[in-house]
């Protein structure tokens, strides 16, 4: 879509701070109206974010991002490049993003059934980034503050501010000069090494699986030192036998809900991995969790099945009275 400067100006009411919705390393995102009605995102980077030497490799890059389409991945619309102003417009994801969600902003949290849902369609979106693109695509800035949720809780993973084009050639690595993205997500290689992969992306999905269990960020600054990194904490646990201490207080347990925090914990440990050859490509990540979420399901009904209904335990108490 092609938009102007007046079309972004007056859909944004000339950016108004009571249209702010986010604050990112990008920039600054506006809930905006197009003059049809329909309701959209629009991204203003800041100045210093891209300088001109910056701006045709940019641009380049929106131009392939514009070309992906997924049902889990927020689309495109349109960009603008207007004097120092470069603007990114894309769809509006109206329920808010999946940390507000675990940390009970948004009403009631989420059970462990939507939280194994999310974590498919994160998975799907980040495997089609790197396998069905024309050119592999790697988003360096998966975490839950970029995960959006619509009304009925299905991911949209956003914010390709930071998203890099990967090597054409198998082995061959994305050599950067600058370390990109969040504390608390960043591949230690990566931060070692400065050569960027898709299995880059497979260790902040790693570390997303541990927030979306423990439904802890995954720097603690508040608590003590020995919990403060989350991943790491969780991870001891689990190692220990004890993956059950580490799970969301917010959800109960179940022997369904136990056989899966043990099977995530398990598949977060190998996505986890210091180097990118321990850690399973992204595909396989969605594939061992389509199996989990399986037998959660099945075990889950087994559990109801097995378990006296309400009406069925007081009848069995007057019949022992």
């Amino acid at each position: 879509m092609k938009f102007s400067m007046a079309d972004i100006r007056r859909a944004t009411n000339n950016f108004s701070p009571t249209l702010k919705i986010g604050q990112g390393g990008f920039g600054t995102v506006y809930r905006a109206t197009l003059t049809d009605g329909n309701v959209v995102a629009v991204k203003r980077a800041k100045k210093s974010v891209y300088d001109n030497h910056l701006s045709t490799e940019f641009q380049s890059e929106i131009q392939t991002l514009a070309k992906i389409e997924h049902l889990n991945l927020v689309r495109f619309l349109g960009y603008l490049e207007y004097e120092e102003e470069k603007i990114v417009v894309v769809e509006y994801v109206p329920n808010g993003t999946l940390r507000e969600h675990l940390d009970g902003l948004r009403g009631s949290h989420l059970d462990l059934a939507a939280r194994l849902d999310i974590a498919i369609d994160v998975a799907h979106a980040v495997t089609y980034l790197h396998m069905y693109t024309d050119h592999p695509i790697i988003h360096r800035d998966i975490k839950s503050s970029n995960i959006l949720l619509t009304e009925n809780l299905r991911a949209k993973v956003a914010d390709f501010g930071f998203a890099r084009l990967g090597a054409t050639e198998t082995g061959i690595t994305h050599v950067s000069t600058q370390v990109k993205g969040t504390a608390g997500y960043l591949d230690p290689e990566y931060l070692r090494t400065y050569q960027l992969t898709e299995k880059s992306d497979v260790y902040s999905f790693g570390v997303l699986l541990v927030e979306l269990i423990t439904g802890r960020r995954p720097i603690e600054t508040k608590r003590e030192l020995k919990e403060r990194v989350t991943p790491k904490w969780a991870m001891k646990k689990f190692i220990d036998g004890n993956a059950v201490q580490a799970l969301d207080p917010n959800l109960s347990q179940s022997p369904a809900t136990n056989l899966a925090l043990e099977k995530v914990f398990e598949l977060a440990l190998q996505c986890l991995a210091p180097t990118k050859q321990g850690r399973p490509s992204m595909r396989r990540v969605a594939e061992m969790l389509w199996s989990i979420r399986k037998d959660y399901r099945e075990l889950l009904s087994s559990d109801s099945l097995s378990q006296p209904s309400p009406q069925r335990k007081q009848s069995d108490n007057q019949e022992k009275i």
